[in-house]
């Protein structure tokens, strides 16, 4: 058991590097702008790979989503829109207050409430024998999320320090109070690509296998199917960037950066795919300290790719050092919640 647990950390924080440094393909774009590369990625990363995956290798599977409660279905995909939405206001932020200060807050009040929540309001399957946020894994726990904010401000204060010794200060528009509000809330829907797993997963799962679906293609089912609403938000937004900008055709101007956009949808996809499975081998508490151990590393994958992309050469002193220290910090909190997850209670025991 406690080598499944191992596994199941080690998955998700794979799951985390590749979520976060998943993009690497766009530094080596030239002719794609982001509304291009986002719509190839989010349309082969929400849409096209997993429903591929679930057509191939799930026996009936129209018949076995017939099967499941619409309720359920409703439910992962207003959390999916949430994080749709999320993900837009992410962006506008990033022009309203500057990329530093949305991503340390996004990601503060993201993981605050995706790890704590699912030890309040239980999550479905196995995750419904997560324990109390009062026990003592779930204290240990809490613990490891208090590092893992002192991790986001070190991040913060070093991508300031860094923008400042490079003299790339990000100019700011429109409303701050405004940008502060929309990024609170992009922090609090921010979680809602986890919570449209951990809620909805049992009941899709077990639809597919009575069908005669394996682990794995049950999983990418869940993923499907539940993420269809933010597929909308995230493709419709950079439809209507090309739209604005006229610029459709530059999708077909390069087949080599579309093949790198196509990369990162596939990055995407496998990203989810073992997020979801790492979560269900870390047990019960698997969506509570899954999602904070993804987050960790998460992080840590989009500064790898800062790092060898050279967005840090030439700067040196105090926003190295918090950056190097930033790192340090996030895996130390991701091995805290991993010991939580030790003290739980087998369910009957």
């Amino acid at each position: 058991m406690a080598s499944t647990a191992l596994s199941g950390a080690l998955v998700v924080a794979v799951a985390g590097i590749i979520m976060g440094s998943g993009a690497w393909p766009m530094k080596l774009m030239r002719r794609y702008q982001f509304e291009h590369w986002w719509f190839i990625g989010m349309l082969s990363g929400l849409v096209i790979a997993p429903w591929a995956v679930t057509l191939a290798f799930c026996p009936d599977a129209i018949a076995a989503y017939r099967s499941v409660d619409p309720a359920v279905l409703v439910k992962s995909n207003l959390f999916a829109l949430g994080w749709g939405v999320a993900n837009v206001l992410c962006g506008l932020c990033f022009v309203r207050i500057g990329f530093a200060l949305t991503n340390a807050l996004m990601t503060g009040i993201g993981v605050s409430i995706g790890v704590i929540l699912p030890m309040v309001v239980k999550g479905s399957g196995l995750f419904k024998d997560a324990p109390d946020i009062g026990s003592s894994a779930g204290t240990v726990v809490l613990a490891g999320v208090a590092v893992m904010l002192v991790g986001v401000v070190l991040v913060s204060l070093a991508g300031f320090g860094r923008d400042r010794q490079l003299r790339k200060l990000q100019k700011t528009s429109g409303s701050f109070v405004a940008g502060l509000i929309m990024t609170i809330l992009a922090g609090f829907l921010s979680c809602g690509i986890s919570f449209a797993f951990v809620y909805s997963q049992a009941p899709i799962k077990e639809a597919m296998k009575a069908h005669g679906a394996g682990e794995i293609p049950s999983i990418f089912a869940v993923w499907a199917v539940g993420l269809l609403g933010g597929a909308l938000v995230n493709i419709a937004y950079p439809v209507y960037l090309m739209f604005r900008n006229k610029s459709w055709g530059v999708l077909t101007s390069s087949w080599a950066e579309l093949l790198l956009a196509l990369i990162i949808g596939i990055n995407f996809c496998i990203s989810t795919a073992a997020m979801g499975a790492g979560m269900l081998l870390l047990g019960a508490l698997g969506a509570s300290i899954g999602f904070g151990i993804q987050q960790a590393f998460q992080m840590t994958g989009g500064q790898a790719v800062g790092f060898i992309s050279g967005e840090w050469r030439g700067v040196t002193g105090t926003p190295r050092t918090q950056m190097y220290a930033a790192i340090a910090v996030l895996i130390i909190a991701a091995v805290i919640m991993a010991y939580g997850n030790t003290l739980v209670t087998p369910a009957g025991g």
